[in-house]
């Protein structure tokens, strides 16, 4: 998978299950587009700032984030654009422009498939 592409992301259903899109790690071995899907999203989160930054998002009151509200990670602010662009292309974050501003929020239906496909009880 190429840095440009981005990878199909698991929906969540009207009843509110996560339809992820890979089995759990348990249920046999992964098939390459599998892994690359996978792989693209813990890859995104495999950088110290991008984590951090996706931590901040996650944890602000409400539940979304204003970029100015989230960019003191030690880096500058293009980089911090930058890193949120990454997570935002693996489909970890989504975006919202309001104004001069940009608000973030962590897609829940993603991390919640990335968790299923890790969970060794299934």
């Amino acid at each position: 998978m190429s840095n440009s592409e981005v990878a199909e992301l698991p929906v969540l259903r009207r009843d509110g299950d996560v339809v992820p899109c890979c089995p759990p790690i348990t249920a046999g071995e992964l098939s390459r587009a599998d892994a690359e899907k996978m792989a693209a999203m813990f890859k995104a989160l495999s950088d110290p700032v991008r984590l951090r930054l996706f931590s901040k998002v996650a944890s602000h009151p409400g539940g979304e984030a204003c970029v100015c509200d989230i960019a003191d990670v030690g880096v500058s602010q293009p980089t911090v654009s930058h890193h949120l662009k990454k997570l935002r292309e693996a489909g970890l974050l989504t975006s919202e422009r309001r104004g001069t501003w940009v608000y973030y929020q962590v897609a829940p239906s993603v991390v919640a498939a990335m968790a299923a496909m890790l969970d060794l009880r299934a």
